[in-house]
């Protein structure tokens, strides 16, 4: 009996996996993507359910912008260095609670429709304890969150 639900078991999961539709990415993305960086190399399409994520090399930097499916523009993100982030964000990092014991994993610069511009931290104190880290680009921790 155990036998004949196993094989059962295993038949619906090749089933279902068989059938798994691959969402194609909408044109739209494409063409927005490619106008707004017509430099970019290295391009990588991912769907992520509600948006499409692109991953891309421009110039020597690690960047990943998100559109909708309609082609619109929601962000993008900007791999830094902390020796090449701005005084005033450095400042504010170095001035909070999490700089001393906390380890930065990842700074990121983000930027949005309007030209806002955030810088995104990912810091951690064990395993356990992560967090991001954001700033406004006058120094100022706006607001944190716990991540994975």
């Amino acid at each position: 009996m155990k036998k004949i639900l196993n094989l059962l078991f295993a038949f619906v999961i090749f089933h279902t996996a068989s059938h798994a539709q691959i969402i194609k990415i909408p044109a739209k993305v494409t063409t927005a993507f490619t106008n707004q960086y017509p430099t970019a190399r290295q391009v990588t399409y991912k769907d992520a359910l509600t948006s499409v994520r692109v991953e891309f090399m421009q110039d020597s930097s690690k960047m990943v912008a998100l559109y909708n499916y309609e082609g619109d523009w929601k962000e993008t993100q900007k791999e830094l260095t902390m020796d090449s982030l701005p005084p005033a964000v450095k400042d504010g990092f170095k001035k909070s609670k999490y700089a001393n014991d906390w380890k930065t994993e990842e700074v990121m610069a983000i930027t949005a429709p309007g030209n806002t511009e955030t810088y995104r931290f990912k810091v951690s104190k064990s395993d356990v304890q992560k967090k991001y880290l954001f700033f406004d680009k006058s120094g100022r921790l706006t607001r944190d969150s716990i991540t994975l």
